[in-house]
């Protein structure tokens, strides 16, 4: 199963009708708990995850049937979350290693609904319902590194707090919609007080000077009419990151531009066309002319692939 999307907005809608939620910069998942008390955590697009994340892997729930959507989260030196804290865990399998990221740099499940309870198929029933049910878990146990989020009434006041918090925004919701796995909601709105985006690698270029040390990405938008180019990314690529996005896009070369439209000369001088499959996480101050303006590197996204977007 793949879950529900937001539509994205400008700011919080007024009324009854809506609830409103902190939007948590982390790592959509699925968790699954069967009777046997057995986790099982998948991604957005259906990969297996459990092995990153020990600290989640045992319910406080105990075994008890159910099946959860919420978004994984860790916390910055600033103790905000912030998905860069994730990078580094993400790829992890193995379980020594996994293990000492999460002393390191725990983990949190911040939990927004409830699908499956005890056998039954909770997706029908209206998010009020769905909340009521969540709520009761809690009272029973549900906690710890699995947490419960408040929801709110006030969707502006909301939207001030979290912008002041630094928070990555806010997430409105129908209180009557249905659940609707796969599906991107008009009945769901996220408004992020950040330019944060993914988009697809479809080059590199080297630091000047050299051949094979990885300076700036060349990425794109996929559209009905192919990927179009949004610009050149350097900022955020430090040394580390560098040597592991060439090692990414090795074996991804190819000799003509992923991108249906012209890239600027100055942009495609010295670039290694690559086939338009790596997905990144970029910040920004907005679009000029239909490019990024003043990009920054934010990681690599192993959760989401060039089809989803």
């Amino acid at each position: 199963m793949r879950p529900m999307l937001a539509t994205k907005g400008t700011r919080p809608p007024e009324g009854e009708g809506w609830w409103h939620e902190v939007k948590w910069d982390g790592v959509r998942a699925l968790v699954e708990v069967d009777r046997t008390g057995t986790t099982r955590i998948t991604s957005r697009n259906e990969n297996a995850i459990t092995p990153a994340w020990p600290e989640l892997a045992d319910p406080p729930t105990g075994a008890r049937d159910l099946l959860l959507d919420g978004e994984i989260i860790a916390l910055n030196d600033a103790g905000v979350p912030d998905f860069r804290t994730l990078q580094d865990r993400m790829h992890v399998r193995n379980a020594a290693s996994a293990a000492r990221w999460s002393q390191r740099r725990p983990a949190l499940l911040m939990v927004f609904d409830l699908l499956r309870l005890d056998g039954r198929d909770l997706t029908g029933l209206p998010l009020t319902e769905r909340r009521e049910r969540l709520e009761a878990l809690r009272e029973e146990g549900l906690g710890g590194a699995w947490q419960l989020p408040e929801v709110y009434a006030e969707g502006a006041m909301l939207w001030e707090a979290t912008l002041q918090q630094g928070l990555e925004g806010v997430v409105s919701k129908r209180v009557d919609s249905r659940y609707r796995p796969g599906e991107r909601s008009p009945h769901w709105l996220k408004m992020p007080h950040r330019h944060r985006a993914s988009y697809v690698v479809g080059g590199w270029r080297p630091q000047e000077g050299t051949r094979d040390r990885l300076a700036a990405l060349l990425v794109g938008e996929p559209t009905p009419e192919g990927l179009l180019y949004r610009g050149r990314v350097g900022s955020g690529i430090g040394a580390t990151w560098s040597t592991r996005l060439r090692d990414l896009l090795a074996p991804l070369h190819t000799t003509i531009s992923p991108f249906a439209d012209d890239v600027p000369a100055v942009d495609a001088r010295g670039t290694t066309w690559v086939e338009p499959v790596l997905v990144v996480e970029v910040e920004t101050h907005g679009h000029g002319h239909r490019r990024m303006r003043q990009p920054s590197f934010q990681g690599v996204r192993t959760d989401v692939t060039a089809g989803d977007l």
